[in-house]
């Protein structure tokens, strides 16, 4: 019938997609985020200390298993003519829908014969399920469409369970899942709180500090489990580690003198309280020159975390430390006072 026909050609198209693109359509990567997945609702993505570095646009790792190769290559086989005098001809096709759909089929089954080099193994591996799996490119899914990524479009390779491959120095590994999960990590935006809240007043200091139950160690665990009983997991964990203050103007002082409040009993700066407007801030700022009529200073508040993972194969280091910015306009005025004899 017309409908068949139809459906048989649509999933030609499909095989063939994969032909015409010279690599493997599915390219969907098995690990999985916990503890994160992306950040929620607020939440940035730090910008890395060093310029060069970058989480890997792609990596292998293990995805199909012989039995489910065997299942692919036997679907791809060439499907029966239709003998049906009902069946509506396809207009302009040249060839019944069976032919072309078979036509299509073939080129598809051409391309994964290369990909997985089918004739190094005798019936697609099967005598080993169980035994290992093919290793294959996937994307980082933050980076699918980064020309990068193309570096894993190599042929994929069978891997006996246990034994990584070595000449494959993309291979899925901790190390890799922490750089993957160093992106996911769900970093909450530098918002400062202040002393005075509204506006600031020359020569008088202004306390900065940062919420302690908001900006506290986050981490995110990054995971490839499958049904072989393959493991691997790395959990990045990223901690606050100091806050810089940028006044906007040179007319101001900073504490300390650096600008670079570093953590101290568990907290960046300190909340101000009344018992403590004669003490000198730990973190903070005073303006020497009010900012003007209808104007104000860009304070900037830059807020650095160290990145750390552990892997779950008792790897474990670091990766560049990170830091999130965020500005704020302050509006500094002039306390006017009249001296009298």
């Amino acid at each position: 019938m017309a409908t068949q026909a139809h459906a048989e050609k649509k999933r030609g198209d499909r095989a063939a997609g994969s032909a015409n693109n010279g690599k493997v359509a599915s390219q969907v990567s098995h690990v999985r985020i916990t503890g994160g997945g992306g950040g929620g609702k607020g939440t940035v993505k730090l910008n890395p200390k060093d310029p060069n570095w970058e989480a890997p646009a792609c990596w292998y790792e293990p995805k199909t298993t012989p039995k489910e190769l065997k299942e692919e290559m036997e679907s791809l086989k060439p499907k029966k003519p239709k003998k049906d005098k009902e069946e509506e001809p396809i207009i302009g096709a040249g060839a019944d829908a069976t032919e072309l759909s078979n036509a299509l089929l073939g080129q598809a089954k051409n391309v994964l014969d290369n990909y997985y080099q089918t004739d190094k193994y005798e019936d697609y591996n099967i005598d080993q399920q169980g035994k290992g799996m093919f290793w294959e490119g996937v994307r980082n899914p933050n980076r699918a469409d980064d020309p990068e990524a193309d570096a894993c479009s190599e042929h994929a390779i069978w891997v006996p369970n246990g034994k990584p491959p070595k000449s494959m120095p993309l291979a899925v590994s901790p190390k890799i899942l922490a750089e993957y999960a160093y992106e996911e990590l769900p970093i909450p935006g530098t918002d400062i709180s202040m002393n005075p809240e509204d506006k600031q007043t020359v020569n008088l200091d202004t306390w900065v500090w940062l919420d302690k139950g908001k900006f506290k160690p986050v981490d995110v665990t990054a995971s490839l489990d499958l049904e072989d009983g393959t493991h691997l997991s790395a959990t990045t964990t990223a901690k606050p580690t100091s806050l810089t203050l940028e006044p906007g103007t040179d007319d101001a002082k900073t504490y300390p003198g650096s600008g670079k409040c570093v953590v101290k009993n568990g907290q960046l700066g300190e909340e101000y309280s009344a018992g403590k407007k004669d003490e000198t801030p730990p973190c903070g700022i005073r303006y020497l020159r009010a900012s003007g009529q209808n104007g104000s200073y860009p304070l900037k508040a830059t807020l650095t975390w160290d990145i750390s993972w552990k892997g779950s194969d008792g790897t474990s280091g670091d990766l560049p430390s990170g830091s999130f910015s965020t500005t704020e306009n302050v509006t500094v005025k002039e306390i006017q006072s009249i001296v009298r004899d």
